[in-house]
């Protein structure tokens, strides 16, 4: 089977697929660079979207239409991704012929990659997309069988992230900000100690900069790179992602907002405890000198698997994905059912009521309600002037394998003889469930804890708690 994973930059187009030996690669294509992929014209009318199905012809060129094929969003959105993709797949091809067709988000695919490494285990975890365009950061949750995007933000100037760092360092040495000038400012950070003197001249300046901010760092057609300017460029790098940080964990977990001092409050502090580690991806996070801005400030960076450039993280996490060798985890891969009465000819009978099929329940999403015929169900909790009604048994199934276990079971309150209400379940960010009663009125829902869904019906089917 052919899968392939793609993924957008700014400036590059990545295709990735699991090679023979079981781990990712990036696709040879012609015009590739190597290492980066295909580059994305500047300024090319339709931006990524246009990219997408310039480097989806181009895999199809060469090696014909996948079987499958994940696209990576860069950000947990997959209302526009997902029809460009089926566009690109769909009309780029003479025989009509459709790959199934995923939209993955850049946190999710990182994690994918993190989770089937062993590196990412049950916690919280800050996903920062540091790409030349924006830093975009992400607070995951990451649970037995799913990974929830609690808070994001992005930091995006003007002159782009990763870009203005790299625009600062070539001006002073009298080159554009293209793809010429990056290749050599690529090229002189990959000489033979230049990460070293790098180090070691940053150090210097920031212990006394006015002797040391114009030490040379890098020496380009005649022309120095200064400490001074790597200093101020990298600055400006670090408070963009500090930024972008605070605000994701702030809309993770509402606090004050942060004191103004370079110190973090006491509420950052609590957040960023309570985090169990920052990982790094996107062709910035290879800057060595901003990562340990990271570390300095505390976080603990979860490391990618061996050898992996952070700026292909992404899509070969995807490529795990779309080969099936890891759970992307952004959908509950189950349905959820309850028990149900209804009277047939007079007669009573149990049935079973799906509340919510497979893959529809989304960690930190909206509460999916049982449906009939595209419109919600009305349904009654139990006899009039009960205080309770029957009790109710919510289990998830697997439709493939038809095993079905008991999640748990519930006495709902009873009501009037004419009272109905829409029956919905949601999951919530930290992976716990809640069975949703939403009165046809006004009225205010009420939510009752079923607790954490069973993860793996196919290995473990009873060892589920109750």
């Amino acid at each position: 089977m052919s899968a392939v994973a793609i993924d957008i930059g700014s400036r590059y187009a990545r295709i990735a697929r699991v090679g023979a030996h079981g781990a990712p690669e990036l696709v040879e294509l012609p015009g590739a660079v190597p290492g980066e992929g295909l580059p994305v014209p500047a300024g090319e009318d339709g931006g990524r979207d246009a990219a997408l199905r310039a480097a989806y012809a181009a895999y199809v060129g060469q090696h014909g239409v996948p079987d499958r094929l994940v696209i990576v969003a860069p950000r947990p959105d997959r209302s526009g991704p997902a029809g460009h993709g089926a566009d690109a797949s769909a009309g780029l091809h003479g025989t009509g012929r459709t790959p199934p067709l995923s939209v993955l988000s850049t946190p999710h695919a990182v994690l994918a990659l993190l989770r089937h490494a062993g590196t990412a285990t049950a916690g919280r975890y800050v996903v920062c997309d540091l790409g030349a365009a924006s830093a975009e950061v992400s607070v995951c949750v990451v649970t037995a069988g799913a990974v929830a995007v609690a808070g994001c933000a992005r930091h995006a100037p003007a002159d782009g992230y990763g870009a203005g760092f790299e625009a600062a360092l070539l001006a002073e040495a009298g080159l554009p900000c293209d793809e010429a000038g990056r290749r050599v400012l690529a090229g002189l950070r990959a000489e033979d100690g230049a990460a070293l003197r790098l180090d070691l001249a940053l150090d210097s300046a920031g212990r006394n900069p006015d002797r040391y901010d114009a030490t040379a760092v890098h020496r380009v057609a005649g022309r120095n790179i200064t400490a001074g300017t790597v200093r101020l460029a990298l600055r400006r790098l670090a408070a963009g992602l500090d930024l972008a940080t605070a605000e994701a964990l702030d809309g993770a977990a509402p606090a004050p907002a942060p004191a103004p001092a370079e110190e973090a409050s006491p509420a950052e502090e609590a957040a960023r405890a309570a985090v169990g580690g920052l990982v790094a991806v996107g062709g910035t996070a290879r800057f060595a000198p901003l990562l340990r801005h990271l570390t300095g400030g505390g976080w603990p960076l979860v490391p990618l698997p061996a050898g992996t450039d952070p700026a292909l993280a992404a899509v070969y996490g995807a490529a795990l994905v779309a080969a099936g060798l890891a759970d992307p985890a952004d959908r509950y891969p189950y349905a959820v059912c309850v028990g149900a009465h209804r009277t047939v000819a007079g007669r009573p009978e149990n049935q079973e009521l799906l509340v919510c099929g497979a893959g529809l329940l989304e960690p930190g999403g909206a509460a999916v309600f049982a449906e009939a015929g595209g419109e919600r169900l009305r349904v009654r909790t139990g006899p009039a002037g009960a205080a309770a009604g029957r009790p109710v048994e919510v289990r998830v199934r697997d439709p493939e394998g038809a095993v079905s276990v008991p999640v748990r079971t519930l006495a709902l309150p009873g009501g009037a003889e004419d009272d109905r209400f829409h029956l919905g379940v949601r999951l919530a960010v930290d992976g716990t469930a809640r069975l949703v009663l939403r009165p046809l009125d006004a009225g205010a829902p009420a939510e009752f804890p079923l607790g954490e869904l069973p993860t793996d019906l196919r290995t473990d089917p009873k060892g589920v708690r109750l």
